[in-house]
């Protein structure tokens, strides 16, 4: 819809005064409603079509359901599932404003550069993003999306504590347990991600739980979301999954 009516704006000022358009001219429709500048990633809400930044509109629907231009309640539960990027906006505001792509490309890498993670060492940051997470590694170095065009969902990782004191000395909080990864992710993929960044031993295998029940591996976030968390009504976002070592009942 953005799309339609800034073309029709460019038809009609060039008709009516005979000059080439302007960038002021189409500020309208390529800035973002939440923080005034121009749309970077632009997303979308399907539900009543209103763009803005993606990181703008990840951020309000930390607080919100509703849309921050119409009021419109998104999703009742999870209104991230509504969002969907628009790669050809983009490429039209890039067109329209000179120097705007690159100008964001170098933010970014500097942005990653000064922020490169130490945390439970180094290196691990390109297989997180191939299991589709992200916590503190979001580049795309080599030119690949790894998920990040999914419907996305914010989790909490808790290391189960028994007594106070973690269930293994093996198994250590994660420093950063708040990650945001798409919503199609398996718990086994989950358990990938954990035994990488704290370095586990290949024999030394996980337990995930949700609201104390153990989640099967091909169970995906969206679907313990839906089936497990939000049924709780004392439940909050975003949603917390427990990690222990697997306990053999046999």
């Amino acid at each position: 819809m953005e799309k339609v009516e800034m073309l029709r704006a460019l038809y009609w000022l060039t008709m009516a005064t005979q000059r080439t358009p302007l960038v002021k001219d189409f500020n309208h429709f390529i800035t973002c409603y939440l923080c005034r500048g121009y749309l970077i990633k632009p997303t979308t809400v399907t539900e009543c079509l209103h763009t803005f930044c993606k990181s703008c509109i990840i951020q309000h629907f930390e607080d919100s359901n509703d849309c921050p231009k119409c009021g419109i309640q998104v999703h009742e539960t999870n209104p991230l599932e509504m969002l969907r990027l628009d790669n050809t906006l983009e490429e039209i505001i890039f067109k329209l404003v000179p120097g705007l792509r690159d100008k964001e490309e170098q933010q970014e890498i500097d942005f990653w550069r000064k922020n490169k993670s130490k945390e439970n060492g180094q290196g691990d940051g390109l297989g997180s993003k191939r299991l589709g997470l992200s916590d503190d590694e979001d580049g795309d170095e080599d030119g690949q999306d790894y998920h990040r065009s999914d419907p996305q969902i914010a989790i909490c990782l808790d290391c189960l504590h028994n007594n106070g004191h973690a269930a293994d000395d093996t198994v250590k909080c994660l420093m950063k347990k708040f990650i945001r990864c798409s919503s199609r992710v398996t718990v086994g993929t989950i358990k990938k991600f954990l035994s990488l960044k704290l370095k586990l031993s290949s024999s030394c295998e996980l337990d995930v739980l949700c609201n104390g029940e153990i989640m099967g591996k091909d169970h995906t976030l969206e679907f313990i979301y839906m089936t497990r968390w939000r049924l709780h009504g004392d439940n909050t976002y975003p949603m917390v999954l427990e990690y222990r070592p697997r306990i053999d009942f046999g």
